[in-house]
C-alpha cells in the first residue's frame, strides 16, 4: 500500500493510504470545480455586460488597443463585419461556453490554490520554503497572460483575420461560435504560456534544465517565438515583435530563474 503524509494540524501527522489520498484529491477537485461553476453562473446571468463590454469589445474602434496605436498604425482598425448564427441554439450554447471560460479565468487563483493544497503536504520543508508565494505568482502570471492575449493578441488577430480575403466572392461573415473560439484561443493559452518562468523553476529544481542549456538554445527559441508571432499577427515586422518581445522576455526571465534556482539548490546541498 502506498503511503503519503498529510499534515492536518501543527505537530500532528497522519498517514494516508493510497485511497485516502484519492479521496483527498476528489474533495480538492470538487471545491475547484464548484468555484468555477458558481462564477460561471454569475457570468451567465450578466449576459449583457459579458458580451457587450468584454466579448464584443475588441470589435469596436473604441477598444483601448486601437486607440493606443492609432497614431503609430493609422490602418490598424477593426474590420466591419456582423457575427452570424447558423445553427439552432448556437447563441445559447456559446453563452454557456463563454460563462464557463470566464468562470475558469476568474477562479483560477482559487483553483490553483486547491491544487497547491493537495501537493504541498508531500513536499519537504526546504521545498515548501523554496516554493513560497507560488499561488500568488502563478495566478498573477496567468492573469497577466490572459490580459496580454485579450488586449494585444486579440485586436491584431481580429484585424488580420477579419480583413484577410481570397477574392471578392469570399465575404468574411464569421459565426458567433468561431469568433468566440478564436477569442478563447488568443487568451487562455497565452495565460498558460506566461507560466513559463514557474515551469522552468521547477524543472531547474529537479535538474532537468539549467541556465547554460537555456542560453545555448536562446537563438532557436527566439526564432520559434517569432514564427509563432507571425502566425497570429499581420505580416509586418512591428506587430510580430510587439507580440514576440514579451514572450522572449519571459524566456530571458526563465534563464535568470534557472540560474538562481541552480545556485540556491547547490548551496542547500
Amino acid at each position: 500500500m502506498i503511503k503519503a503524509v498529510k499534515n492536518n494540524q501543527p505537530g500532528e501527522q497522519k498517514e494516508m493510504s493510497f485511497f485516502d489520498h484519492l479521496e483527498e484529491l476528489r474533495w480538492h477537485l470538487i471545491r475547484a470545480v464548484g468555484a468555477i461553476f458558481v462564477i460561471a453562473i454569475i457570468m451567465f446571468a450578466m449576459k449583457s455586460f459579458v458580451f457587450n463590454d468584454i466579448i464584443f469589445a475588441p470589435m469596436y474602434e473604441t477598444f483601448p488597443t486601437y486607440t493606443l496605436f492609432q497614431n503609430i498604425l493609422p490602418e490598424f482598425k477593426p474590420p466591419t463585419f456582423e457575427l452570424t448564427t447558423v445553427e439552432f441554439g448556437e447563441s445559447f450554447f456559446v453563452h454557456i461556453k463563454v460563462a464557463f471560460w470566464l468562470g475558469l479565468i476568474i477562479s483560477f487563483p482559487y483553483v490553483f490554490y486547491e491544487f497547491w493544497r493537495f501537493i504541498k503536504p508531500g513536499l519537504y520543508d526546504t521545498e515548501k520554503k523554496a516554493a513560497r508565494g507560488t499561488v500568488f505568482i502563478c495566478s498573477s502570471l496567468f492573469i497577466m497572460g490572459v490580459l496580454f492575449g485579450y488586449f494585444v493578441i486579440t485586436p491584431f488577430g481580429i484585424t488580420w483575420l477579419g480583413n484577410y480575403t481570397v477574392g471578392p466572392k469570399a465575404i468574411n461573415s464569421p459565426t458567433l461560435s468561431s469568433y468566440v473560439s478564436y477569442l478563447t484561443m488568443f487568451t487562455i493559452p497565452t495565460g498558460f504560456v506566461f507560466e513559463l518562468p514557474i515551469v522552468i523553476y521547477f524543472l531547474a529544481r529537479v535538474g532537468i534544465v539549467d541556465a547554460p542549456f537555456l542560453r545555448k538554445y536562446r537563438k532557436h527559441a527566439f526564432i520559434i517565438i517569432l514564427i509563432l508571432a507571425a502566425l497570429i499577427t499581420p505580416p509586418d515586422v512591428l506587430t510580430q515583435f510587439l507580440i514576440g518581445i514579451p514572450v522572449f522576455l519571459l524566456y530571458e526571465l526563465s534563464i535568470f530563474v534557472a540560474g538562481k534556482t541552480y545556485k540556491k539548490h547547490h548551496q542547500e546541498e
